[in-house]
Formats: structure tokens, sequence, C-alpha cells
């Protein structure tokens, strides 16, 4: 990094990182460390294992904590090979911001048509419901479904399905897939996504961590304790019985089970909001130092 670029920048000295590092660890451990410790023994957990094995980031990659663009590292060696890192003191460098400018520009676009949408309420969760109608023995995970396949199928065909969201539509069993009101694309997530959506809620932890090294492990950390809670919620109200694993359900086949089911999703959409703004200035950040290539 130049010196010029280097003046810009806000250096910090190692007692001041390394107590932000340790913190941001020690944070996230409470969630990685029994995910660890199951991974270990070989047991699977259909709730909590979810953010570490359908999302790509690893355990040791959100333990790592990183001060963004535009802070610097002092005797920062842990740093200095990292991908995005130059320099000593060692920072995030321009000329790597630059090169994820098409990510930044798709992430930006993303998160800036969800934010302006109006949040919607009314699916409750059945995209989980989708996912093993008329399955058979063909279910996602090996639980028992709470109200049998044939009792779980009706609940499927006495509701509108309407999931905006991409990643959980493709999952839907092939019986299911016509049955949904929409039909998002993988290329035109921009033009379904919407805020009070579950699954948009917990991407913003993919989000996040995406523009990593760029941005504050704070940030990511903050995503991801949000989709850790929207996780839950999404299984509880999911066709499974996991009842020994201490969840109880949320009935989304009653009428109570609905309106908890939407209090709780309200309560997200609401948590969601800040963080999915502070992803929006990020990137708008990231892309005006980073130029449109000519």
């Amino acid at each position: 990094m130049t010196a010029e670029a280097m003046a810009r920048v806000r250096v910090l000295r190692r007692e001041e990182w390394q107590a932000r590092a340790e913190a941001h660890a020690a944070r996230v451990d409470a969630f990685v460390q029994p995910h660890l410790a199951r991974r270990a023994e070989h047991v699977r957990h259909p709730v909590h294992d979810f953010l570490f094995t359908y999302y790509s980031q690893r355990p040791a990659q959100l333990r790592r904590w990183h001060p963004g663009f535009g802070v610097a590292l002092e005797d920062a060696a842990e740093h200095a090979g990292l991908k995005g890192y130059d320099g000593d003191p060692a920072a995030v460098s321009p000329a790597y911001v630059a090169t994820q400018r098409p990510l930044l520009t798709q992430l930006h676009t993303l998160l800036a048509a969800t934010a302006a949408r109006t949040p919607q309420f009314g699916c409750f969760g059945l995209h989980e419901w989708a996912m093993v109608y008329r399955a058979g023995d063909g279910t996602r995970h090996d639980w028992p479904l709470r109200l049998g396949q044939a009792g779980t199928d009706a609940v499927v065909e006495s509701h509108r399905i309407g999931c905006s969201h991409f990643d959980a539509f493709r999952f839907f069993t092939p019986a299911a897939r016509p049955l949904n009101t929409l039909q998002p694309g993988r290329d035109d997530r921009a033009a379904f996504e919407q805020p009070g959506c579950l699954h948009a809620g917990m991407d913003l932890y993919k989000h996040a961590f995406r523009l990593t090294p760029m941005i504050d492990s704070d940030l990511v950390a903050d995503c991801f304790e949000l989709a850790r809670d929207i996780r839950v919620l999404d299984m509880r109200a999911a066709p499974y019985d996991l009842t020994d694993l201490g969840f109880e359900p949320v009935k989304i086949e009653t009428a109570a089970g609905k309106a908890a089911y939407v209090e709780a999703q309200r309560g997200f959409a609401e948590r969601g909001a800040p963080l999915r703004a502070r992803l929006v200035e990020e990137c708008e950040r990231l892309l005006a130092v980073a130029p449109e290539s000519r």
C-alpha cells in the first residue's frame, strides 16, 4: 500500500486489535465449539449444524477476526499472508478491493432491491413442508415427520405456497414445485427476494462472509447470530418432530401456530433491516474504492 493510501488508514496497535480478535473468537465460540465437538463424535444436529454445512464459511474462518478495509494492524504477521492483505502494518489493499467489484455490485443490487420491498409474512414456513411433500423415504433430515407423510402432504395441499427464495425453492420436491405461486430462478434473486423471508434473513450471514476481509468481522458476527436464531424458528415450524432435541413445534397448520410464526417472523425482519442496511453501506463504500474497468 502506498504512503498516500496509508495516510488514510487507521492503524491499530497489536494490543488493541488482539483484544478485539480474542473477543470476536469468544463470541462465536459459544456456537462453534459445540459444533466442532459434535463433528468429532460424528453426531449430526439438524438445527445447529446448518450454518456450517449449508454455508461455505468454515468454523476457523468465522473465528478469525478482520478489521475491514481502511484499518491496518501493527505487528500482525498472522494477517500478512491472508487473502487481500499486504503491507506492514497489514491491511486489506485497494488492489484487492478492486478485484471484488463484480461481487460488490452483485450483492449491492440484491441487498438494495430486497431492502426496498415491503416485508411479506404469509408464507408460514411452508417451504420446509414443500421439501418433503410426497417424498416417501426421501426426507432431507433423518427425523420423523410430526404429522406423518399423509398429514404433511395434506397441510401442503390445503395452503397457498408462495416461496420467493430460490435457494429454498430449489429443494422443493418435484411434486411441490408446480404448487408454488412464484417461480424464482437462480439468476433473478433480485427480482424476488423480500425482507420478511426467513432465508433472506439467514443469507445476510452469507453475504457478510463473502465480503470478508473487506468488512469488520463484528458485522459478520451480528449476521451470524441473526442466522442462528432464525434457523431455530425455521426448524421449529418445519414438519419434523424435534421435541427430543428440545425444540417445541410451531404448529403452522393451526391458527395459533400461524400467529406465533408471523410474530417471530416480524421480529426477525426488524432485526435484519439494519444489518442489511449496513451491508449496503459497506458495498457502496467499497465500490467507491474499486474503479470500474474500462
